[in-house]
């Protein structure tokens, strides 16, 4: 399978590439991203023949459904990170909290965050490939709190490849500052900047372009990738959980294959509902998609308006603050899906030079065809997380935003999947919060919480207030790059 350009070619790249030149290489044409030229077909066929299959056989079906230029044996050895997840049989559980609601649970890998899903065999697969071709590479990652443990945890010590990761001091919780921050392996170097996450994500894109930096890394012999959802390799894997989630209700006699479910996708960057809606047009019986957001509320406004307008708005930081996020890349793609290259481009150009841009009508409607949003405020998340907790069920705040859409959006009642994004430990002080329990820090309410609700810590997220702090930097934007090119 081909990928193609988002913005349309510059010719001064190739018009269509392989898979492993879109991961290796994610920057595309006039500042745009690498999508499918195609789909497989995931419909009834293909869905029947794996259903009765393990998330790893699954996943192999796809990679080679979509004819990705990577050998079998790498495939495998990629998908063989899911072993080191809770349960090696089932690496996304999906639990029932309601008559008719699931909640797939995408947080049980070594990060406890689902962008463990991708990143695990994405990192693998992408480091084989550097050391293969004897390159080395740089990987950019920007963060709003778990693209960047799960990156560092993948790439860390592999041969032919350094990290930088991006954060926003004081915009992650300090979880996920602290699974960064005492990262050890010589091959990482974090940066927190003073701003927030689209500070970060847009000096990530500026480097990505800059040819400036690429000369500057040419020298070092040094070539540059990303692994935000930029980069296709991390959307694949994205994908298939969104598969497995449906079978499972097939499984579990929720459903008879066939039937339609609405997927709701607590989103910012929208790479997991980008994953749902590839799912949906390849075949998935998906009735709907719905996007559930925090106060930074860009994404209602879009599907709701077909206006997408940061122009005049500030970001907000929330108790959801991976979903802090004004800029949402994967949009990006959709629009090219739905309305081809050169509108997407003039779309895109119009946001990098306005801050904002306006869908007809048409392709408004185009839009909700497949998506439907709404927002939650934290008030509202703190209020569904206490109430799943005296349930028995304990969840994070972003999967709290959820559930407003669950309530609100659903036009017929049929069974739904809830996508938990992480688990409950990394944002702990907004969860003892939401139980009426006063604290003193993560520590403390991680402690609080296992005490009173009996519900166990993981050690790695145990262990990590008595590691060393190991990165630092705190910089302005217009820093990042000497401190990039420094550690290099």
């Amino acid at each position: 399978m081909q990928f193609i350009e988002t913005r349309g070619n510059d010719g001064k790249r190739p018009a269509k590439v392989t898979f492993s030149e879109a991961i290796l290489n994610p920057s595309a044409s006039h500042g745009g991203l690498y999508a499918p030229e195609a789909l497989p077909d995931m419909s009834i066929g293909f869905l029947s023949e794996y259903l009765q299959s393990d998330y790893k056989t699954l996943a192999y079906a796809l990679l080679q459904a979509f004819e990705i230029d990577i050998d079998d044996e790498l495939i495998h050895e990629a998908l063989e990170r899911y072993d080191r997840f809770d349960d090696p049989n089932n690496p996304v559980p999906v639990a029932q909290v309601e008559e008719d609601a699931y909640v797939s649970e995408l947080y049980h890998g070594p990060t406890r965050a689902f962008k463990d899903m991708a990143l695990q065999p994405f990192g693998v697969i992408l480091s084989a490939l550097a050391e293969e071709r004897n390159e080395e590479y740089l990987i950019m990652a920007a963060t709003s709190g778990d693209t960047g443990p799960a990156t560092l945890e993948t790439f860390k010590n592999r041969p032919n490849i350094k990290v930088t990761c991006l954060y926003p001091s004081g915009g992650t919780s300090d979880v996920q500052r602290l699974q960064m921050v005492t990262e050890d392996a010589p091959n990482l170097k974090v940066i927190g900047i003073e701003g927030n996450f689209d500070d970060a994500q847009s000096a990530l894109k500026e480097l990505l372009v800059s040819d400036a930096f690429r000369k500057e890394l040419k020298k070092r012999g040094i070539k540059l990738s990303a692994a935000n959802s930029v980069n296709f390799g991390r959307i694949i894997f994205q994908i298939i959980y969104h598969i497995h989630s449906y079978l499972e209700l097939v499984r579990q006699d929720v459903i008879a294959l066939g039937e339609e479910v609405y997927l709701i996708v607590p989103s910012g960057n929208f790479g997991n509902a980008l994953g749902a809606y590839y799912a949906k047009k390849a075949g998935l019986p998906v009735r709907k998609i719905l996007i559930a957001s925090n106060a930074n509320n860009i994404l209602t406004d879009w599907i709701n308006t077909g206006v997408y307008d940061i122009s005049d708005r500030t970001l907000v930081q929330t108790e959801s603050p991976a979903m802090d996020i004004l800029k949402s890349s994967n949009v990006e793609r959709v629009l090219f899906d739905k309305f081809g290259a050169e509108r997407t481009r003039k779309l895109m150009e119009s946001l990098n030079e306005t801050g904002a841009y306006r869908l007809t009508d048409e392709e408004r409607k185009a839009i909700q065809e497949d998506f439907a949003g709404i927002y939650s405020t934290d008030e509202e998340g703190e209020r569904i997380i206490a109430h799943y907790a005296e349930k028995g069920y304990l969840m994070d705040p972003h999967t709290a935003t959820c559930f407003k859409a669950y309530e609100k959006l659903r036009e017929e009642k049929i069974p739904t999947v809830v996508y938990s994004t992480a688990e409950w430990t990394k944002f702990s002080p907004t969860v003892a919060k939401a139980l009426g329990i006063e604290v003193d820090g993560d520590r403390e309410a991680l402690e609080v919480i296992h005490q009173e609700l009996g519900v166990p810590i993981p050690r790695v997220i145990a262990e990590l207030f008595d590691k060393e702090i190991v990165h630092r930097t705190v910089v302005g934007k217009e820093e990042i790059m000497k401190e990039m090119l420094d550690f290099l």
